[in-house]
């Protein structure tokens, strides 16, 4: 019995000596390093020229969270997470119940829905940065159709976030409904014929049948969600740069605004750590609380 388990286990660590270096030297200089470099970096007041040496100690990180335009970032990355939660994947869930049936058209409305997941987020920003513009835009020729002044939602510090809002909803729904569609379609549809059979109706079908099947695939959507809007950054810029007064900020636009732009590297190393602090607490939290049986 211990010979025939021996080729298996020396085949198995042949494969582990012969891939993991090279993903673990990878891993340690693009993660690990970056990440070391920002936690010491974070410890100075550098701007990023020549060798830091006025260190400062946590006073960074105090400067961060006495930082209104970081609560604003915080709080808007906090009603992004609610807006995904609340908003986009219902709306995606309901479309991949639909979408998921074969008729006519069917495949059609699925890539006309997951093209703007397609489309990179530069790209979109631009898009309605146009869309929104209040003289020349889309927006502003529907006003101009009804003989009314178009509202400047991108220039306003009350409707911002808002519009942005708006086209985060758009731009991803689409690869949440896709996921949705694919684990509908592998789903086991003797399940629903024969609660059909016995008289259920479609709400108690939904309700006891379709979303327990579903609930692996809406945790992992979810994880998307909450991780996605952590990191929401593309499409800030090309649309507000975090303006009009910081009003739309999200923590990688402020990182990158008061930390890159302004020189200021300690500081935005201090941002830098924080957010993977909570990326990263989130994560495993998630996996361990949520995720156990996946």
């Amino acid at each position: 019995m211990l010979t025939s388990r021996k080729p298996y286990d020396a085949g198995k660590l042949s494969a582990v000596l012969l891939f993991l270096p090279p993903a673990l030297l990878l891993f340690t200089v693009f993660v690990v390093m970056p990440i070391g470099e920002a936690a010491w970096y974070s410890g100075f007041n550098w701007n990023g020229f020549g060798t830091p040496k006025n260190w400062i100690g946590w006073d960074n990180y105090r400067f961060v969270f006495d930082n209104k335009a970081f609560g604003t970032a915080f709080k808007n990355n906090l009603l992004i997470i609610v807006v995904s939660l609340l908003v986009q994947l219902p709306l995606a869930l309901s479309l991949a119940l639909i979408l998921a049936r074969a008729f006519k058209g069917a495949v059609m409305l699925r890539m006309l829905f997951f093209m703007p997941y397609i489309l990179a987020e530069i790209a979109t920003g631009l898009i309605f940065s146009f869309v929104y513009d209040g003289e020349f835009g889309l927006l502003a020729a529907i006003y101009r159709h009804f003989d009314a002044q178009a509202p400047h939602l991108l220039a306003s510090p009350d409707t911002s976030m808002l519009a942005i809002l708006l086209v985060i909803v758009w731009k991803y729904f689409g690869f949440h409904m896709m996921l949705f569609i694919a684990a509908l379609q592998g789903m086991d549809k003797n399940l629903v014929e024969a609660a059909r059979v016995d008289g259920a109706s479609r709400w108690q079908i939904l309700r006891h049948i379709i979303i327990p099947l579903l609930r692996p695939t809406i945790k992992l959507s979810v994880f998307f969600a909450i991780i996605g809007s952590l990191q929401l950054f593309d499409l800030i810029m090309p649309l507000t740069r975090g303006g009009p007064a910081d009003s739309s900020h999200t923590m990688v636009s402020f990182l990158y605004n008061f930390g890159v732009m302004r020189m200021r590297v300690g500081f935005g190393s201090a941002v830098g750590v924080i957010l993977f602090v909570i990326c990263v607490t989130f994560a495993f939290s998630y996996k361990r609380w949520f995720m156990r049986d996946e």
